[in-house]
């Protein structure tokens, strides 16, 4: 395990190894710890707009998942199941805290916080849940028809690249690219070589992680992290992952929480996601319901 300060950001960075990877991580402000899972192709500086609004208040923790950005692999050919992705977060959060944690998942981020719930017991005492990509949830007819779905945006992906499939992802996942109601001064985050590398892995490799996944959707009732199950408040209803948090909450008997935004509200809407997430951990990070 290395580290390396940056006083001017007031972020740590540090790699761990892993079974066939080093994995990137960052380290940002101070107070209980706040994991981030992200969305997507979405590396460790994906939230650079809500890390620093929460960073006063939490110890918030982003990573790279293996595959992306700076968590290299061994064997770049090889893809990593969601499984291994929750035990890499497991890695992560070993490094920087000896206490649980809270956990933001997003989308991809979100599934990894399930098996992160259900394999390692008592690791994060409170997951918010928003927006699962988790076919399993669903029945086995919405099962079977969003597994399709997520199979011929690979194949798209491989018959026309990057920029035909983009506009097919947001339409299964009920993203706006508008950006109309997003809020103002965000940081730009085009699609440059770094993204495109990323979302090459995340299209052929995690997709396929989802489309096999091996989650014990019963465990999730068993586990001691409390899970607030969650959606965008503009995310269009009927879409995949919007109709999987809400197949979560009636696995787990709870309520959904509205977060601020559509899919990527963390993004879209950073100041006022901030806020939320505070109301639904409060200042010590130990989750209640709002």
């Amino acid at each position: 395990m290395t580290h390396a300060t940056t006083p001017a950001t007031a972020t740590t960075a540090g790699t761990i190894d892993a079974p066939g990877a080093t994995l990137h991580y960052q380290v940002h402000g101070d107070g209980p710890v706040l994991l981030i899972g992200q969305s997507g192709e979405g590396d460790a500086d994906r939230t650079v707009d809500l890390v620093p609004r929460l960073a006063d208040t939490y110890t918030v923790v982003t990573y790279d998942r293996r595959g992306l950005s700076r968590s290299r692999l061994h064997d770049p050919s090889r893809g990593a199941t969601l499984a291994e992705h929750a035990d890499d977060a497991a890695r992560v959060l070993a490094a920087v805290t000896t206490g649980p944690a809270a956990m933001l998942g997003c989308s991809l981020g979100a599934v990894i916080g399930l098996h992160l719930a259900v394999r390692h017991p008592g690791l994060i005492h409170t997951l918010i849940a928003h927006e699962p990509v988790a076919p399993r949830l669903l029945s086995a007819a919405e099962r079977a028809h969003h597994e399709r779905e997520l199979a011929d945006l690979q194949g798209l992906y491989a018959r026309s690249g990057l920029a035909a499939t983009l506009p097919e992802i947001a339409r299964v996942l009920g993203i706006d690219t508008s950006g109309r109601d997003a809020e103002p001064d965000l940081t730009p985050q085009p699609i440059d070589d770094l993204r495109r590398a990323n979302f090459d892995y995340f299209i052929r490799h995690d997709f396929t992680a989802v489309l096999d996944d091996t989650l014990d959707i019963g465990a999730l009732t068993a586990t001691p992290t409390r899970i607030l199950p969650a959606v965008g408040r503009t995310t269009p209803e009927g879409v995949f992952d919007r109709r999987c948090a809400y197949a979560l909450a009636e696995v787990l008997g709870a309520e959904v929480v509205e977060l601020p935004g559509g899919h990527n509200g963390n993004t879209s809407h950073p100041s006022a996601y901030a806020a939320r997430l505070r109301d639904l951990l409060g200042p010590r990070g130990q989750g209640r319901q709002g």
